[in-house]
């Protein structure tokens, strides 16, 4: 199936030659595409500067740019994920759990009545995203890992702290939900995986239907495959009360911030008895939306502490 015509436009920033780019196309390989010059944060500004609507941000960031044309494959771009500011720490990973209709009896939340937000977690900081093609790092022994196919929003936050919605692109949220299992308490070392983001950044509102399908290959051959849905219509709470309630809390409305914002999985190759192991590669493929990509994962074992690093005083 092909994406339908009516998704929304689509952008995303790229350094070309180390120098920052934008550009509003997602042209077919080997096609010419347009590169705006942009600084850092010149993107996110303009967003917040803006009605945020497609053609007032290319307006914003168009108008006196210097250009370059590629081809849409060149292997000089390097995409970056959607608005992500150089400053380490100025993004936030986070998103919901247990957020789908099919974790709750296929119902929907209650109206009319108080809302009762899912569970939330801290991912890390957005320099810590991963994009297509890069290894997704997990420790070295985890209890079981799980892919998850994950529709990010994303939000700049104004000199106030008020946070403007941009768009949303797609997200693997690897996480070893064996350890979760093993003891709810563990979920935040069961988050300290990485968690691999789709470039795109599309310009409309939450999407309410997102399908597509994973693959798993090992040693060159799938060894497990599996559908998925990700829209708003597949879960039980709202997206708007979900969104509200996190924004509701001053640490994520810091000036300037940028917020991923996760909205939870559907059942996954883990639900079906698979476990993925080293080496494992991962394919999303977004059918809805035209969107694929994939990652390995690899495990990794650090060094052992040092007893000065671990705080013990030196003999």
């Amino acid at each position: 199936m092909s994406p339908s015509s009516s998704l929304p436009p689509v952008l995303f920033e790229a350094l070309y030659k180390g120098e920052r780019h934008v550009a509003f196309d997602r042209p077919a390989p080997g096609t010419p595409q347009t590169l705006y010059r942009v600084a850092d944060g010149q993107l996110a500004s303009a967003f917040v500067g803006t009605d945020g609507s497609a053609t007032a941000v290319k307006t914003a960031v168009t108008g006196r740019a210097e250009t370059v044309t590629v081809t849409a494959d060149d292997p000089e771009v390097r995409p970056l994920p959607p608005l992500l500011p150089t400053a380490t720490g100025n993004a936030l990973l986070s998103g919901f759990m247990g957020t789908h209709k099919k974790k709750w009896g296929g119902e929907t939340a209650p109206e009319g009545v108080e809302f009762t937000p899912p569970k939330w977690f801290f991912k890390g900081f957005g320099d810590w995203v991963r994009l297509p093609g890069e290894p997704l790092d997990v420790p070295a022994r985890p209890v079981a890992l799980i892919e998850e196919p994950e529709v990010a929003l994303v939000y700049v936050n104004d000199a106030d702290g008020t946070p403007h919605y941009a768009g949303y692109t797609f997200a693997n949220d690897l996480c070893d939900i064996g350890l979760h299992r093993k003891d709810p308490g563990y979920n935040p070392y069961c988050k300290l995986c990485d968690t691999a983001l789709a470039p795109w950044l599309f310009l409309g509102p939450p999407p309410r239907s997102v399908n597509g399908r994973v693959s798993i290959v090992r040693d060159g051959a799938t060894a497990w495959e599996g559908s998925f849905d990700c829209g708003g219509d597949a879960l039980y709470f709202p997206i708007q009360g979900m969104v509200e309630h996190l924004f509701s809390f001053p640490a994520v409305r810091r000036p300037g911030l940028v917020n991923y914002v996760l909205l939870g999985a559907d059942e996954a190759s883990f639900h079906d008895g698979f476990r993925i192991a080293d080496g494992d590669r991962v394919s999303i493929d977004v059918k809805s939306h035209g969107v694929a990509f994939e990652n390995a994962v690899r495990y990794v074992s650090p060094a052992p502490l040092g007893a000065s690093a671990a705080g013990v005083p030196a003999a």
